[in-house]
């Protein structure tokens, strides 16, 4: 041993008082910055970073309207007449939330789609306590990512880290608006990646972590070390909703996708190729040799689909997509949702005969063939057209329902996320094949109703209160 004895213990005892941090963030590279900051009296601290990452999170106040419950007289449209009240009674409620600023020169924010859900009016407030109105650049419900932007100098913003490199184990902030108290810093590890299941967008894979995220963190920042956005804060898993050491972010490559569709278009355009995917099971990775159950099996391709004509089958496994490794079907359907229509992707598959590389384009998706077009009363600005039967997307659907056709802007229709080419087959879990059926079941429907739809390749449900 070249190194005596008492070296050893003396280098031992330093390791002792040096917080694990610190050692850890040397071993891990990518979470840790290059040189670990310390203060005048050499102690570890991350007041640095947090200094230069805080201006770029911001506040969120949002001013909606609910309905007022009110005396079940006052319902019957002959007593409203006659005493002349208005149609629909609605208070005024606040809540709050937060975002992170990825644009100063544009004044780009990003937050959540429900933070800002039905809002009538939207309010920035900067770490410097300035406050600007926002204006609505668009939202994605699928994966509850929505864009504002707000006019104001001297912003400060966060970079796009690479959430595609994180590992497990790796050190995180979630920077936020808890409760509505102000901006708050906590801290802690990635717990786990690509989760999905959490709700039934299905546009999902979320980055796990320990780091304190309670009610109003949502729209927040989860960064790394070196002060790069890697998530947006999206959700938690707790009694009441509080923090339990689950939480959930938006990952940024997944965000940052989202908010160039949405600067692009005011919106997500997905597209379809037509095929069906679910989790790899064991018996599968066995027959095959896989490696691992990382990957997604294909359990359908509809005929004359992109997929279809691009060469992939049923019983294909999905391992790559574009070169970089697929975790679950989950994150290959997060993945393909993104992908702009008229774009082709490269899939590496693994099938009895050997792996292969198919490239596939993505197309728009499937229309009605014919028929006309109709709005719906209950659902201001929606206009839809009725699958007619022995259609191919009657076929596809194995029977009817409504495509959107136009969605008006600024209408509630537009707010509650529904876009030209969803197909509604569903309310309340109810198979609906008319118009006619549509209307009925949000007629019933008193305290609200859940829309299921079809969106390119996956199912999304949007709910309305």
């Amino acid at each position: 041993m070249n190194v005596s004895m008492p070296m050893f213990f003396k280098d031992f005892l330093n390791m002792l008082r040096t917080p694990m941090l610190l050692l850890l963030g040397a071993l891990l590279p990518l979470a840790a910055p290059a040189q670990p900051a310390t203060d005048a009296r050499g102690l570890p601290t991350l007041a640095p970073l947090v200094n230069q990452v805080t201006p770029a999170v911001v506040n969120i106040s949002v001013v909606t309207r609910a309905p007022v419950e009110d005396n079940p007289l006052f319902r019957d449209p002959f007593f409203r007449r006659f005493f002349n009240l208005p149609d629909k009674q609605q208070r005024q409620e606040q809540s709050a939330g937060s975002g992170v600023i990825v644009d100063a020169a544009r004044g780009y924010v990003l937050t959540n789609n429900h933070v800002i859900k039905d809002a009538e009016q939207v309010i920035v407030t900067l770490k410097d306590r300035r406050q600007f109105p926002a204006k609505l650049v668009g939202t994605d419900p699928g994966t509850d990512i929505a864009v504002l932007q707000i006019n104001a100098p001297n912003l400060a913003s966060l970079r796009f880290g690479d959430s595609d490199n994180l590992q497990v184990g790796d050190y995180v902030l979630a920077i936020g608006n808890p409760f509505g108290i102000g901006q708050t810093v906590t801290s802690g590890i990635v717990s786990a990646l690509g989760r999905s299941g959490l709700s039934v967008e299905g546009y999902e894979d979320f980055i796990q972590t320990d780091a304190s995220i309670n009610p109003g963190n949502s729209g927040g920042a989860l960064v790394n070390l070196r002060g790069e956005l890697i998530g947006i804060n999206t959700a938690i898993i707790g009694p009441a909703g509080g923090n339990v050491g689950i939480g959930f972010a938006v990952p940024s490559m997944m965000a940052r996708a989202v908010m160039e569709q949405i600067v692009r278009h005011g919106e997500v355009r997905r597209g379809r190729l037509g095929l069906e995917m679910a989790d790899v099971p064991a018996d599968v990775q066995r027959k095959l040799r896989l490696p691992s159950l990382d990957g997604a099996i294909i359990n359908n391709v509809q005929s004359g689909s992109p997929a279809d004509r691009a060469g992939l089958r049923e019983g294909d496994v999905v391992t790559t997509l574009n070169g970089r490794p697929i975790r679950s079907s989950a994150e290959l359907r997060a993945r393909l949702g993104l992908t702009p229509v008229g774009e082709e992707v490269e899939f590496g598959i693994v099938r009895e005969s050997g792996a292969q590389r198919i490239r596939a384009r993505i197309a728009a998706p499937q229309a009605s063939d014919s028929g006309d077009t109709q709005t719906v009363a209950q659902l201001p600005g929606l206009k839809v057209v009725e699958i007619e039967r022995g259609s191919p997307l009657f076929q596809r659907l194995r029977g009817g329902g409504l495509v959107v056709a136009a969605v008006d802007a600024d209408s509630r229709a537009l707010q509650a996320g529904f876009r030209p080419g969803d197909i509604i087959y569903a309310v309340n879990r109810r198979r609906i094949q008319t118009l006619a059926e549509f209307q009925k079941l949000l007629r019933a429907a008193e305290r609200g109703y859940a829309v299921s739809l079809l969106r390119g390749d996956f199912s999304l449900t949007i709910i309305i209160r």
